[in-house]
């Protein structure tokens, strides 16, 4: 599986996707942006292009993934944690080689192992 869900995510992403119509799916890829070169995106999503979305059921919930952020995101694993401040989702992906503060911008590894350039 390209990416992986765990199960207190998947119980949150269910809530979050009862108020959505019919036909709804998460959709998960990379932006450019954000202080270290990329951002992850995370939405829901309606409309899905067959010649450039891959869609998959993980753990129930249907999620699309733009062909092209497939490489980068590959292994991922998306969370989400609850502490007395509130909860919000994590991601740990395996190709990310820098992160920020914040935990939402990444520098990727390319495919041969050695850092993406901005």
């Amino acid at each position: 599986m390209v990416i992986s869900i765990t199960d207190k995510a998947v119980e949150q992403i269910k809530d979050m996707m009862q108020g959505e119509e019919e036909g709804v799916r998460m959709r998960f890829g990379i932006k450019g942006g954000g202080c270290s070169g990329l951002s992850y995106s995370l939405g829901f999503e309606y409309d899905v292009n067959e010649d450039l979305d891959n869609t998959y059921d993980i753990n129930g919930i249907p999620v699309v993934i733009f062909n092209q952020d497939e490489p980068i995101i590959e292994g991922t694993t998306i969370d989400y944690k609850q502490n007395m401040m509130g909860g919000g989702f994590s991601i740990d992906n395996p190709n990310a080689i820098v992160s920020c503060g914040c935990g939402s911008s990444f520098k990727a590894k390319n495919r041969e192992g050695s850092p993406e350039k901005c």
